[in-house]
């Protein structure tokens, strides 16, 4: 059923907004298979799994040369040497003793890990049970954690994740090999699905990787950051721990309403329905409430120093996760050329 905001007069799209219905649509990108009725054992889940991994690796393997020096988490979190501050450079990597011995700002260079330890961070309450357009947005979810696994899971990389649907958080720990990435996989597309009224918490869900504390290493926060923004600093507090990337995974109907008439709402949140009509002025605001909604979004993020890549159910999104590694990876490889640059100090 579709879903709602409480009131029809000043929507809010801190709750997913309204399906209607199935459009048939010429794809020209592949769409994540579905994984709605996926068991752990069965066959079916297996070759879903099956087809996404291939086509991940299809689109993922041109861009996947070179050491693993920028490829997601940047540039490692072994300390390096130091060297002269520049504009443009992250001020959490400052180094206080070599500033005041030098008295000129230096940074502390990091070296990629040899071995890497990536958490997934994955909210799949209720909202993400919805979609429009190619898949379910919990599709999508489940197929940005494939692409993050294969990414980040290679060699004696150590993966693991904490999936919270809102009624639970399912903690699976962190191991390398192949089996263990496939069986992380499995774990994570037959997640159940929460009770009808259970309302998510994305700061409970990043909090947990906290408790008990891990070692250094990069976390992936999937979401649809639909709700309230009590989790930025929670997110602020891992981000001194772990480098950070976030994967928002929307739907063309969390940013706007169609004009479809009188629609029949619902929050899978909270089980509240409301009729409502699809007016001009509804959709108007709407569409603005959601745009300041991203744009706070985004704003929070950036405070935290967390990337963020946006997966849409409408858009190919494999390719807008290969721009975004390779845009990382270019971005990572020009921070580290001053490496060997004059007035390095170790």
């Amino acid at each position: 059923m579709a879903e709602s905001t409480p009131s029809p007069s000043t929507p809010s799209p801190s709750t997913p907004s309204p399906q209607t219905g199935p459009v048939k649509r010429t794809l020209t990108h592949p769409a994540p298979p579905s994984f709605a009725r996926g068991e752990l054992r069965d066959p079916q889940l297996a070759a879903a799994l099956r087809t996404l991994e291939l086509t991940v690796k299809r689109k993922l393997d041109g861009i996947l040369h070179g050491e693993h020096l920028g490829l997601i988490p940047g540039p490692g979190s072994e300390p390096g040497d130091a060297r002269p501050y520049e504009p443009g450079d992250d001020v959490r990597q400052m180094d206080w003793s070599v500033t005041a011995r030098t008295t000129h700002p230096h940074v502390r260079q990091t070296v990629a890990d040899r071995e890497l330890e990536t958490w997934i961070i994955l909210d799949l309450s209720a909202s993400l049970d919805f979609g429009t357009a190619d898949s379910d947005k919990r599709d999508l979810a489940v197929a940005a954690s494939a692409a993050v696994t294969y990414l980040t899971g290679g060699g004696a990389n150590r993966i693991g994740a904490l999936v919270s649907n809102g009624h639970e958080t399912i903690r699976i720990p962190a191991r390398s090999g192949l089996h263990h990435r496939q069986i992380l996989l499995r774990k994570i597309a037959t997640t159940p699905r929460a009770p009808a009224g259970t309302r998510g918490s994305l700061d409970q869900a990043i909090d947990a990787i906290r408790r008990p504390p891990r070692r250094r290493g990069l976390a992936v926060v999937i979401s649809d950051f639909l709700g309230p923004i009590d989790w930025e600093r929670t997110l602020r507090a891992v981000s001194s721990r772990h480098d950070l990337v976030a994967i928002e995974v929307i739907d063309p109907r969390d940013l706007e309403l169609p004009d479809v008439g009188r629609v029949l709402l619902q929050d899978p949140e909270t089980g509240e329905t409301r009729d409502v009509t699809t007016t001009k002025r509804l959709r108007r605001d709407f569409a603005l409430a959601a745009d300041l909604q991203r744009k706070e979004v985004e704003t929070a993020l950036r405070r935290c120093g967390c990337p963020r890549l946006t997966l849409r159910t409408d858009s190919d999104w494999i390719g807008d996760i290969v721009r975004f590694v390779a845009a990382r990876r270019y971005q990572f490889a020009t921070q580290a050329r001053p490496r060997t640059a004059p007035g390095a100090i170790r």
